[in-house]
């Protein structure tokens, strides 16, 4: 299984070799997407999570017993208008119509509210105007 995690440290845990041990011990791939350490050394890492079912399990069991807060990821597109030069290239990869061209004034459009993240329309978009944004909650204190 492959999951993606946001995980929130405190100074006490930032000193611990966290995932050495969820390699080691349990077994798992971690990719690291995202990292903010401050300067009291309370943060939050982004990863990316992968191995067996059971053996994943007990990595997040290691985590929590720790004390680290340990969230499935949110995440979202973000479309930046100012970017776009209108090439209409992304509705056509969009299977919910999020991106869609309006036909009245023949111009791109995005409604959030539709967009499911399947990630179709980032590679399409010349101008990168389509992004992946993490959202991810402010460091525990």
């Amino acid at each position: 299984m492959k999951e993606r995690i946001v995980c929130y440290f405190s100074a006490a845990q930032s000193e611990q070799p966290i995932i050495y041990r969820l390699v080691k011990d349990y077994d798992l791939v971690i990719n690291i997407l995202k990292a903010d350490i401050n300067p009291q050394k309370e943060g939050y890492l982004v990863v990316e999570v992968e191995g067996e079912r059971d053996k994943y399990k007990q990595g997040a069991d290691f985590l929590k017993n720790l004390g680290v807060i340990v969230e499935p990821l949110s995440e979202t597109v973000v479309w930046h208008e100012e970017i776009c030069i209108q090439c209409g290239a992304c509705p056509s990869f969009c299977p919910t119509e999020a991106l869609f061209i309006d036909r009245e004034t023949m111009e791109v459009s995005f409604d959030n509210s539709k967009c499911v993240v399947c990630g179709m329309c980032l590679e399409c978009c010349p101008t990168r105007a389509i992004q992946l944004h993490f959202e991810i909650k402010e460091a525990v204190r």
